[in-house]
């Protein structure tokens, strides 16, 4: 029996050639279907972006750092970073509520023609830098080459959205459109320099597609129907007043789709794996097995992202529903009132999603790793199975 186990092991299994090229066609056409729709929504007009002033005429942002704190009066006495002389300037209190300046506090002030210093924002350079450094230290060390793909996928999504996604958005493009392409285009970035190019991650993003699908005409249909604007939220007000012809509703349908990618990737490559490494155990199982025993997973996966998906809207909107909750409401107008209704249509739109990818990407995989369309090839033994034969 150790033996056997052992043996079992020692083999991983991968899609046949005539699987592996069946499913290269089938992304090879979605990605082309991908290029025609960012071709259709390309950004013509690049100019729009950057293009509202930020300071006053003649000022200028810089760097100071506290000295000082009138108690009284809550100004503080400040030196600019840059400016040798060192010389105390003061800085008007902001208005932040009961937060107040503390000596030492980098902040980023605009200094006008006159001299005169104004509050911007304060400066996090520092600890962002540090979390982003701990974390992918972290991830490389834990995931080594799969981490380090991961997160050059990472930045390489990152830069289809910041360089595709919102000058296409500005420019006037169909939102539902543009968010599928950048769905699309991101997703293949992001598994394959994370899981590398194979069957497996075929499956899962196939998988992800489907899911992405369902979760784009969910999201078309409930936007229009719910009459979502998204003028409600202070981003989009600022959008409005920015003179930019933005369409805030169709902003609030592409912000659903590509909030939809991470919960959606996350399942259907767990799926996936489960799904081979069942194979791996049991060569001789059926894909209907297959399928029985990933939906068990699957149903699990579900129950925990489900909430997960709520907690991560909720904590989005916690201010709003804070506000929200000083006004004597009944729970339903609360509810599907505009400031919370865009936050519980997005979780309803992602979790029906995500909820349909589960089936959808593991009917995939027992097809695609099913006995007639795998292959066998060699991987590292398992020590505990070999100590065990």
């Amino acid at each position: 029996m150790g033996a056997g186990h052992s043996h079992a092991l020692e083999r991983a299994p991968r899609a046949s050639e005539r699987t592996t090229i069946v499913l290269a066609v089938i992304v090879g056409a979605v990605l082309f279907l991908t290029t025609l729709g960012a071709l259709a929504v390309w950004p013509s007009d690049w100019s729009l972006l950057r293009s509202v002033p930020v300071t006053y005429s003649g000022a200028q942002w810089v760097s100071v750092e506290v000295r000082s704190v009138d108690e009284s009066t809550g100004a503080a006495q400040v030196t600019v970073v840059d400016d040798p002389s060192g010389e105390l300037r003061e800085l008007p209190p902001a208005d932040l509520g009961t937060f107040e300046y503390e000596v030492g506090d980098q902040v980023r002030a605009l200094e006008l023609e006159t001299g005169e210093l104004i509050f911007g924002d304060f400066e996090r350079d520092g600890p962002m830098l540090f979390l982003l450094v701990v974390y992918v230290l972290l991830v490389i060390a834990i995931a080594r080459w799969r981490g380090i793909g991961a997160l050059l996928g990472l930045v390489a999504a990152f830069g289809v959205v910041i360089f595709f996604t919102v000058p296409a958005l500005f420019d006037g493009a169909n939102p539902l459109i543009t968010g599928l392409v950048t769905g699309s285009g991101a997703l293949a970035l992001l598994l394959y320099l994370a899981h590398g190019i194979n069957a497996r991650t075929t499956t899962a993003y196939l998988g992800t597609i489907a899911g992405l699908s369902i979760t784009a005409v969910l999201a078309w249909w409930a936007v229009g129907a719910s009459r979502l604007t998204g003028i409600w939220s202070e981003e989009g007000s600022h959008l409005e007043l920015s003179g930019r012809s933005v369409d805030l509703q169709g902003l609030v349908l592409c912000g659903i789709v590509i909030a939809g990618l991470g919960v959606l990737n996350d399942v259907t490559v767990t799926q996936s794996s489960a799904i081979w490494e069942l194979r791996a155990a049991r060569p001789e199982i059926s894909r209907w097995s297959l399928f029985q025993r990933g939906m068990r997973i699957g149903r699990d996966h579900i129950a925990s992202t489900v909430y997960t998906i709520a907690f991560a809207y909720v904590g989005a909107a916690l201010p709003a529903i804070m506000l929200i909750s000083l006004y004597d409401s009944p729970l339903g107008t609360t509810l599907t009132g505009a400031e919370i209704a865009e936050e519980v249509v997005g979780t309803l739109v992602t979790s029906i999603g995500l909820v349909l990818a589960v089936p959808l990407t593991t009917g995939i995989a027992a097809l695609v790793v099913g006995r007639d369309a795998i292959a066998v090839e060699d991987i590292e033994p398992d020590p505990s199975a070999t100590m065990e034969a």
